[in-house]
């Protein structure tokens, strides 16, 4: 297979300064090979990380809802849920869902940080997905009301993103609009941008 075909999972970004090589190699593919599942251990695994996030109070408010090639019909119902716009992780072996707990589990009080709390566990999860070799595309291009009452989500918790999780697949298998984006330069703004030292700055 030639070279050129595969998503380059290994698409490091240029760091202004030094991070840990797990950071700077996560990125979010959408060429995933629909014909090859995903472990059950290396999911156990990327949960694992999520499950050692911090939390306030140590609420542990994070909750994923997972999807594979084990269980097709359930599988292909939660495709359903997915926007036009991302069609192509119609084809991920694994489809995860991150949902917030809306409240704190020991006063019953909403949990202001519930959201950021899962945003932790879902980096932890995005990293150790990359050290197991597989892409991680996490989306917001989905019907959270369709998802939620296709699978029970309680009223008090909040369907947060989709995930597409999968080993590196075949770019040319990409819709045409999608392939740039595979190979493009990676970019970020620079510190300067949004760091604030001693107060804040007005850019």
């Amino acid at each position: 297979m030639p070279a050129e075909d595969l998503s380059p999972i290994e698409r490091p970004a240029s760091t202004d300064h030094p991070v840990h090589g797990l950071i700077a190699a996560r990125w979010s593919p959408r060429a995933l090979d629909p014909d090859r599942p995903v472990e059950r251990e290396k999911l156990e695994s990327i949960f694992e990380a999520a499950r050692w996030a911090p939390s306030c109070f140590n609420d542990q408010p994070w909750n994923f809802l997972v999807f594979t090639t084990e269980n097709p019909e359930t599988l292909e119902k939660a495709r359903e849920s997915l926007s036009e716009g991302n069609d192509w992780a119609r084809k991920a072996p694994v489809l995860i869902f991150s949902v917030a707990r809306k409240n704190f589990t020991h006063n019953g009080k909403p949990n202001r940080f519930a959201e950021h709390d899962q945003g932790m566990a879902s980096v932890l999860a995005a990293l150790e997905a990359v050290n197991r070799g597989l892409c991680f595309h996490q989306m917001a291009g989905f019907s959270r009301a369709k998802l939620a009452e296709s699978f029970g989500v309680p009223e008090d918790h909040e369907v947060m993103a989709a995930i597409a999780v999968g080993y590196p697949g075949k770019i040319a298998d990409l819709p045409p609009e999608k392939r740039e984006a595979e190979t493009a330069p990676r970019e970020r703004r620079p510190q300067t941008a949004f760091v604030h030292y001693n107060g804040w700055q007005p850019r």
